[in-house]
């Protein structure tokens, strides 16, 4: 089939003017949203801006007494919920439908705890939005546009070309496909809604691990802010310019500061920025200003009821209990610019997965939430790179386990293995650890029985998962 006409190439941000100029969506409105639900009975104005979830009536009922298998039930019977949070440019920006901010955050009540994880805007996904033909190599912040703008995408599947949540739609299926995980709604929040939001709440306040100066930070005129933006480390109260200033920085000049993973990072800190002020003693007393900051610019297709029982659950989540995670090229994409790849196109940058069947990304998911037994054993748990071929295999794995709350140790490597086996060399002290491990990686536990140790450097009185030739090729997408 022909490919669907597109804008401009800045919709793929394929030059650093246009990329500099995109700006990035922090989406921070997933539990602050929710504040609004309890001022259901405040007065007109409340019917106004709930008109958007539907009947207010239905939904108020629906919000005290929520159906079967809603998101508000799944959270008071303790079944874990997937929201996906989205950013997006808005009527001041040239792309104002690109989701630059794609987050999937996993909530699981049973235990009191979620997990945030970035999406990178630059990986490459299949998107599968016509009616005609197979889906579509793009970029994941394309698909929100894809979905919304019918014009410049024509041909649609008809679920994406009519109807208010056709992008959000689209945006779901597409991050499914590459997560493995099912969304029980979206909620997306444009550049002018998150500065409003901000500022109605008074200002948040957020605490940086080091400081941060970027002295090519966008203007709204296409150049740079003369002077650049500057802020110290530590805790600091932010208004709504100075948050979004945080979110969008691509270029600090420091190091840690610069990459895409620590502009995720911190997104997920405003977010729990945001979430902690939206649910203190006397927040709720904002909630018209905040209906006048969301009215219009906001999107979701979340309930009142769902509303509701996300701000009911939230108020006990404390800070620990909130777990974040950036996929990145790290650990499971690589990165491609001005070169022809398997998913890229030429000029281009691009993160593509290392496995293009996303099975990798999918095992990764399914496992987020580890059972806090065995992060509780708190093992010392040791990478060893076993394959063939895969030289950054160990630090990427490694890269992987400790967001999730394992204490991961420098990766090593050894000679080539077949197999994936999980040495103890604890005497089997860590019981449960040893066995998510083995489960994981599809492996046996074995226990040294001599006195040389069969992996480098061992961990002594922890644990050692060497990863074999099978299993690289796993994490490739070419093995069983």
């Amino acid at each position: 089939m022909d490919l669907p006409p597109r804008k401009s190439d800045s919709l793929l941000s394929a030059d650093g003017r246009n990329r500099s100029r995109a700006v990035v969506r922090p989406v921070v409105a997933v539990i602050l949203l929710v504040c609004l639900a309890a001022s259901i009975f405040a007065g007109v104005r409340v019917v106004s801006f709930l008109s958007g979830f539907g009947n207010p009536l239905t939904e108020a009922g629906d919000a005290f007494n929520p159906p079967a298998g809603s998101l508000s039930w799944k959270l008071r019977h303790g079944q874990q919920v997937n929201l996906l949070l989205l950013g997006y440019g808005g009527s001041e920006n040239d792309a104002p439908y690109l989701t630059d901010t794609v987050m999937a955050v996993v909530l699981d009540p049973a235990h009191n705890r979620a997990m945030e994880v970035s999406i990178p805007r630059d990986l490459s996904v299949q998107v599968d939005a016509w009616a005609n033909g197979p889906p579509v190599a793009y970029k994941v912040n394309n698909a929100y546009a894809i979905g919304i703008d019918n014009r410049s995408w024509p041909g649609k599947k008809a679920e994406f070309t009519t109807g208010k949540h056709r992008g959000g739609r689209l945006v779901e299926q597409t991050v499914s496909s590459v997560t493995g995980l099912h969304f029980d709604g979206y909620i997306g929040i444009d550049f002018k809604a998150f500065r409003d939001l901000v500022d109605a709440m008074g200002g948040v306040q957020v605490c940086l691990d080091g400081p941060l100066d970027d002295y090519q930070y966008p203007d709204y005129h296409d150049g740079y802010i003369s002077g650049g933006i500057h802020f110290r480390g530590g805790c600091q109260q932010v208004k709504g310019e100075q948050a979004l200033q945080l979110a969008r920085s691509r270029h600090a000049v420091q190091p840690a500061e610069a990459s895409d993973f620590a502009r995720a990072r911190r997104q997920q800190l405003i977010l729990n920025a945001i979430r902690k002020k939206a649910t203190s003693v006397g927040a709720i007393t904002r909630a018209p200003a905040l209906m006048d900051a969301l009215q219009k610019d906001f999107d979701s297709s979340l309930t009142l009821s769902d509303l509701k029982g996300l701000y009911d659950w939230s108020r006990g989540l404390s800070d620990g209990a909130v777990g974040r995670v950036g996929i990145s090229a790290a650990d499971f994409l690589g990165e491609f610019y001005q070169r022809r790849d398997t998913c890229g196109s030429f000029s281009v940058y691009i993160l593509c997965p290392q496995d293009p069947s996303y099975r990798s990304l999918h095992t990764y998911f399914s496992n987020l939430l580890v059972d806090h037994r065995v992060l509780q054993e708190a093992a010392p748990v040791q990478v060893v790179n076993g394959s063939r071929t895969l030289s950054d295999l160990g630090d990427r794995v490694s890269n992987t386990l400790q967001p999730l709350g394992f204490k991961v140790q420098s990766s090593v490597r050894m000679r080539p293995e077949e197999q994936t086996v999980v040495y103890d060399y604890s005497g089997g002290r860590y019981p449960l650890t040893a066995r998510w491990l083995a489960s994981y990686f599809g492996a046996s536990v074995v226990t040294p029985a001599s006195a040389t140790p069969p992996t480098p450097n061992p961990p002594m009185g922890g644990l050692a998962v060497v990863l074999g030739h099978q299993y690289a090729l796993r994490w490739i997408g070419q093995g069983p």
